[in-house]
This record gives structure tokens, C-alpha cells and sequence, in this order.
């Protein structure tokens, strides 16, 4: 063990899911190591404890799991899990941590952004119960950042990350383990295998991106080899440091490849896509693109008919800027709906208390209790049951759910990449306006109500301030403003329009133009183009 004299960088803090920057930023010397020393010294009793490591194959994610392992021997673990090759799923690794009871893990990735030597790198924290840090967590290490002064680091040899078996790290044990096999068991447990399977096989037609990235050998092997999809279905299956040069991103624009095949004649009847760590997804029915907001509303209807929900649930928890259409089902339920800051360690609490069961954010993430992470290849094989069950198409599913419900007409536009500091006013402003906001009138849209969102966490007390603006108005439409924590460079802004129709008749019309006037007031009140010189959103979702 050597310890290693060092001094604080001043950009730290972790962000909606632990710390991101550029390669060449982690690349520093000591960068990596100073912030997974400041993890560890804002913990306490871990001493001859489990650690969980791995991440989603992206650029750096060797080097930096040899770091992580030998400064966990030198800073006291007992024992260090790892996936082979350094390959683990964000859902995967939550598991991992759980069913072997590890004090916590480290997973490196940056999610749904860039891989490659001048892309993005991430480093987080999951606490004992498989989910991510909480905001004491994650702001004792940034404390502990600002100050660090040296870091401890074993001399020891590189571990063979690409060969299963048990290896020692000075007096650390560390597993080399496969990474797919316990969490394919656990999905094996959740679901009817047996009706998916069959159904498969009678000719309904499936697709998967798994845009190069770490889902791919998950769904190699549940859906081809476990539930016997023709080979082939899955694409994309082998994870690369540089996501093959695309944006590992499930969404139209960076999967518009697969849906274009879903929607044409003879394509598959059901597409779905993961991201760069398997914690979101796409889904895609014939005919039609299911919202995230949409898929965790039916996803939460239909639960009941996989083995594992058929007792019901106890609760649905949405993001805040998630459509309210998964309130409307929990209404419907007599259970708890939850509305949440972005970020899914806020569910934690629900989960651990058990008062929800279901969770989704419109970021294309879904997940339920079965871990303390959104999981995009669970939310998939949910799907599947449910459509074998029902023996209908995805199209008529939604179309029905509708019909019950009512739709909400929902989308996202994302202003990437842009100025922090005209982000920053832009946010203000609004937060000043807040107070007069409430009877103004813009075309046809009364405000009913306008805030700056503050969570009050119904288990722990902990209060959250300042997450999205949320603009309210008589009709039930919606228009929220809120700064991504994603993103490694600039900030990303992002806005968030919703209009809720009960008329069947008007259930087929486009989005964006029902949405319309709601776009136009979002520029009227917040001067997007004036302030941060964009004159339509990057990406529109």
C-alpha cells in the first residue's frame, strides 16, 4: 500500500448520478483517484466489507476499475466484486449488490452519453441497498473533494478482468464473476419465461438494439438463448469502448434506425433499445412510439399479469417532469402516486419503505423493486409478458389504455450544449416571475399555478429545493423548466410540455401540434432564443 500526496480539483461535485466529465478530464493524474478516495472517506464501517465494481465497457472503464480495486485494498475492503472484462450493468450491478448483501459499488459510466478517448467517463456511488447515493451521500464527497490532500492506492498487479475466478489483492479478495448469469436468473423469476417463450415462437417478431453498449450480452442471452428469439433479434450486441461511434442514447433520434424498420411493412412487430448502461429503454409497437410516460402508465395497468406483480402494487413513483398519466392508473388502483425531483435515488426511500412498486422517469427510464435502479431490459421482458398475455398488439394496448384514461400529449425538448451562465439567468428569471404568474392568460391557457418544484421525502423528512419550474394551467396542460444534471460540458436545458385529452376522438392527433400553443408560451415566458441564441431544441422527444 502506498499512500499518494495530492491536492483538490475544484470540479467534483456529482450531479443528478455521480460525477461526469470528458476523458481527457478523468485522464488527469490523480483525478480518477481523488474522487474515489473522497467516496471512501465519506463512508464509514466498510472495513473487511464487500464492494461491488463494474461499469458499461466505455473508454477508461478498465483503467479505472484497476485503480478502484487496488485503492479498495488499501483502503480496508475485505472483498471486491468485479464483472468480467469490467462489464456490468447499472441494474446488474444494484442487483449484484443486494443479493450478496456488499456494502455498496462503484459503477463507471456516463449512461446514455458518448463513449471514446474525448467522450464522457463517469464515476458514481450505490449505497447498501443497490441504489444510487443519496444527497448527503453525494454531498459529503463533494465536501470531502475541496479538501483531499492524499489518497491510498495498492502496488499491486493488474487483476485478469477477462477470466473468471477468485484473485487477492494484497489481503483483499477480489471475484472476477459473470456478469449476466445472476441477474438473467432474477428475470427468470420475475416473469413467465414459459408464455414469452411460447408466444415467441408462434411467429410474433421481435428487435433489440443494444447500440454496442452493455446491455447487448444481456439480451443475447435472456432473449435468443433463454427465451429462444431467432438470432439475430438482438443487434449491436457486443459492448465497444466507443459505442461504434454512436450516441448510445434509445430515443428517435439516436434509434431511429430500428424504428424505422418496427414501422415498416414486414418489419418486426415490437422494437425496443438500450442505452450505454442498460438502465433505460425504447419500446416501439407497430404503428406506434410509446412514450416512456405512456409505457410506465400501462406498464403499471398491466403489472398484475407477471408473476412477480400479480398481487398488485403498492404504489407508482414518476419524476416530477413525467407525464401524470401513471397518477390517473394509481387513482384508478386505490394506491399511492408519488411525483419525485429527477433522479433515481429519490425513489429509494419509496422502494425501501415499500410504498411503491413501479417507478418511471421520462428520461426513458422504468424500473420497479426488484433493484434500486431504472432497468431498461426489465422493462422489455415486462412488456413481452404482457403483450403474451394479452395476445394483442402494442398499438391496440396503448389505443385502449387511452381510451380508459384518457391520453397525455407529451414531449421534451432538449436545448443541449448551451451557455451555463445564460441557462443560469434563464432559470432565475423565471423562478422571479413565479409569484405574478398565477391569472395571467396567454391564447387560450390560464395559469392555475406556478412553482419552483421542492420535494418533501414522505420517508426520511429530507426536503429537496429547486428542482424544475412548473408552470400549471386551468385546462391541466403543463410546462416545466428544468437544467439536465447529465450532461460533461455547457448545460442542457429542458422543457417539458403536457396536454391531457379525454375525448377518444382526439386521441390520434400529432404532438407537436397539439402541443403547439404550449410551445408558443414556453418562449413567451422564458425567452429561449433570446437568451440562449437556439432557435429549436437539439433534440426533440
Amino acid at each position: 500500500m502506498t499512500t499518494i500526496a495530492t491536492t483538490p480539483f475544484d470540479d467534483q461535485k456529482p450531479g443528478t448520478s455521480g460525477l461526469r466529465k470528458k476523458v481527457p478530464v478523468f485522464s488527469q493524474p490523480h483525478y480518477a483517484e481523488n474522487f474515489i478516495q473522497s467516496v471512501f472517506d465519506s463512508l464509514d464501517d466498510y472495513a473487511g466489507k464487500t464492494l461491488v465494481i463494474g461499469g458499461d465497457g466505455r473508454y477508461l472503464n478498465r483503467t479505472v476499475i484497476q485503480t478502484a480495486i487496488k485503492m479498495a485494498a488499501a483502503n480496508g475492503f475485505g472483498k471486491v466484486m468485479v464483472g468480467k472484462g469490467g462489464i456490468l450493468s447499472t441494474p446488474a450491478a444494484s442487483n449484484m449488490i443486494r443479493k450478496y448483501q456488499a456494502f455498496g459499488g462503484i459503477i463507471l459510466s456516463a449512461s446514455h452519453n458518448p463513449g471514446g478517448p474525448n467522450e464522457d467517463f463517469g464515476i458514481k456511488y450505490n449505497t447498501g441497498n443497490g441504489g444510487p447515493a443519496p444527497e448527503k451521500i453525494t454531498d459529503a464527497i463533494f465536501e470531502r473533494s475541496k479538501l483531499i490532500d492524499r489518497y491510498r492506492i495498492s502496488e499491486a498487479p493488474d487483476v485478469p478482468l477477462d477470466e473468471i475466478g477468485i484473485y487477492t489483492v494484497d489481503d483483499m479478495e477480489v471475484e472476477v464473476f459473470d456478469p449476466v448469469a445472476d441477474y438473467a436468473e432474477l428475470m427468470e423469476e420475475l416473469f413467465d419465461f414459459d408464455t414469452i417463450r411460447t408466444f415467441l415462437a408462434n411467429g410474433f417478431e421481435i428487435a433489440f438494439d443494444a447500440m454496442s453498449a452493455v446491455t447487448g450480452p444481456y439480451a443475447k442471452e435472456i432473449l435468443e438463448n433463454r427465451l429462444g428469439a431467432p438470432e439475430g433479434t438482438v443487434r449491436n450486441f457486443t459492448p465497444l469502448e466507443d459505442f461504434g461511434g454512436h450516441h448510445p442514447d434509445p430515443n428517435l433520434v439516436h434509434a431511429k434506425e430500428l424504428y424505422d424498420e418496427v414501422m415498416s411493412e414486414g418489419g418486426p412487430a415490437f422494437g425496443a433499445a438500450s442505452d450505454g448502461d442498460g438502465d433505460r429503454n425504447m419500446v416501439v409497437g407497430k404503428g406506434i412510439f410509446i412514450t416512456p410516460s405512456d409505457s410506465l402508465a400501462v406498464l403499471a395497468a398491466n403489472a398484475h399479469l407477471a408473476p412477480a406483480y400479480k398481487g398488485g402494487l403498492a404504489g407508482i413513483a414518476r419524476s416530477m417532469p413525467t407525464s401524470q398519466a401513471a397518477d390517473r392508473v394509481a387513482e384508478k388502483l386505490g394506491i399511492g402516486a408519488y411525483e419525485t425531483p429527477t433522479g433515481w435515488k429519490f425513489f429509494g426511500n419509496l422502494l425501501d419503505a415499500g410504498k411503491a412498486t413501479l417507478c418511471g422517469e421520462e428520461s426513458f427510464g422504468t424500473g420497479s423493486n426488484h433493484v434500486r435502479e431504472k432497468d431498461g431490459l426489465w422493462a422489455v421482458l415486462l412488456w413481452l409478458n404482457i403483450l403474451a398475455m394479452r395476445g394483442e398488439s402494442a398499438y391496440d394496448i396503448v389505443k385502449s389504455h387511452w381510451a380508459e384514461y384518457g391520453r397525455n400529449y407529451y414531449s421534451r425538448h432538449d436545448y443541449e450544449g448551451i451557455d451555463t451562465d445564460a441557462a443560469n439567468g434563464l432559470m432565475d428569471a423565471l423562478r422571479d416571475k413565479l409569484e405574478t404568474l398565477p391569472g395571467t392568460t396567454f391564447g387560450e391557457l390560464t395559469v392555475a399555478e406556478a412553482d419552483d418544484f421542492a420535494y418533501h421525502d414522505p420517508v426520511d423528512g429530507s426536503v429537496s429545493k429547486k428542482q424544475g419550474v412548473r408552470i400549471m394551467f386551468e385546462s391541466g396542460s403543463r410546462v416545466v423548466f428544468r437544467l439536465s444534471g447529465t450532461g460533461t460540458s455547457g448545460a442542457t436545458l429542458r422543457v417539458y410540455l403536457e396536454h391531457y385529452e379525454p375525448d377518444p376522438a382526439k386521441h390520434d392527433q400529432d404532438t407537436q401540434e397539439t402541443l403547439a400553443e404550449l410551445i408558443a408560451y414556453a418562449e413567451h415566458i422564458a425567452g429561449i432564443v433570446a437568451r440562449t441564441g437556439r432557435t429549436e431544441p437539439t433534440v426533440i422527444t
